[in-house]
């Protein structure tokens, strides 16, 4: 089939592998890949440089992209329909909507959009980007890949996603962790009538577990998550690798694992999400606003009938 497979955040954890894997088992796609910072001062980005270099034959790109600022998003979507249009680039096969945010020891962050951060990140971006490609996709459909878990409850004033109460609560850390779970399932929410969502499993090597988080959280997965991750994974069978899950994500990404299908997968079996991720009613809400949110118009988006 072949394409062009966009993956944000590709310097992460699950990231790097699947590059490696789409680069290995699959030479006829064409990766473009997007992190915050292409700098050689990034190592993680140098990682991700390595990985490409082993693959000299084939056509990549690394692009820096700011998923916390909706404008450069807005720029990156119009300079790829671009080159997709002259044919520099092949259209897109799929969309690996990889990249998010959280933050377990800071207050709420908003973003020079006036939301905040972990929901626009880890979401709108992605929506944005999403939205206004439609109409860069292959003839026959691609696939838009989405990497989520933790089931929450939805506020009934969606707006809170975007702009929550900056109160604290007694639970700190709980409150944080909720943003970042809301984020997850509006995700999934969205995703159920657009394209597939997967979740990777729990990631005993993800950076994540090491980034903004208390420093309980940090011991806890240098010196039992990681190290007994065999043991854990017989009371948790989701307890795997980055490597492990990069794979399925790939394989699910090129359509080779449940072609041509959509919805939600927990590893790479074919599942449920939430319940409320599967009211239809919630969903159309989410959709609407995560729209409007995201800037979406009937004049930069290829669905257009849905906006109207």
């Amino acid at each position: 089939m072949g394409g062009t497979i966009i993956i944000t955040g590709a310097n992460g954890s699950l990231a790097i592998p699947a590059v490696q894997h789409l680069l290995t088992h699959y030479p006829d796609y064409t990766p473009l890949l997007t992190v915050r910072n292409a700098s050689e001062a990034d190592v993680n980005t140098n990682k991700l440089r390595s990985i490409l270099a082993r693959f000299p034959d084939i056509k990549s790109a690394i692009v820096e992209l700011d998923l916390a600022s909706l404008s450069a998003v807005q720029d990156f979507s119009s300079s790829i329909a671009a080159d997709i249009a002259a044919g520099k680039l092949p259209p897109i096969a799929a969309i690996v909507c990889n990249a998010y945010y959280w933050n377990l020891v800071q207050d709420v962050q908003i973003t020079e959009n006036g939301y905040e951060k972990t929901f626009q990140v880890s979401h709108l971006a992605h929506v944005s980007l999403v939205l206004r490609l439609l109409s860069s996709f292959v003839t026959a459909g691609g696939r838009v890949n989405s990497l989520e878990k933790y089931p929450p409850t939805l506020p009934e004033d969606l707006d809170l996603l975007v702009k929550p109460d900056v109160r604290k609560t007694p639970d700190d850390f709980g409150w944080k962790f909720q943003r970042y779970a809301n984020s997850k399932l509006a995700i999934v929410t969205w995703i159920q009538i657009t394209a597939v969502a997967i979740n990777p499993g729990n990631l005993s090597n993800s950076r994540t577990l090491q980034t903004n988080t208390p420093t309980m959280l940090y011991y806890l997965s240098k010196f039992i998550i990681r190290p007994l991750r065999p043991l854990l994974r017989l009371m948790d069978p989701t307890m795997r690798t980055a490597a492990e899950a990069a794979s399925d994500v790939i394989d699910l990404a090129t359509d080779k694992a449940y072609p041509r299908q959509r919805g939600y997968f927990t590893l790479l079996k074919k599942d449920e999400g939430a319940p409320e991720s599967r009211d239809q009613e919630k969903q159309r809400k989410i959709w609407a606003k995560s729209a409007q949110w995201a800037r979406i118009t009937p004049e930069n988006t290829a669905l257009k009938a849905a906006l109207e």
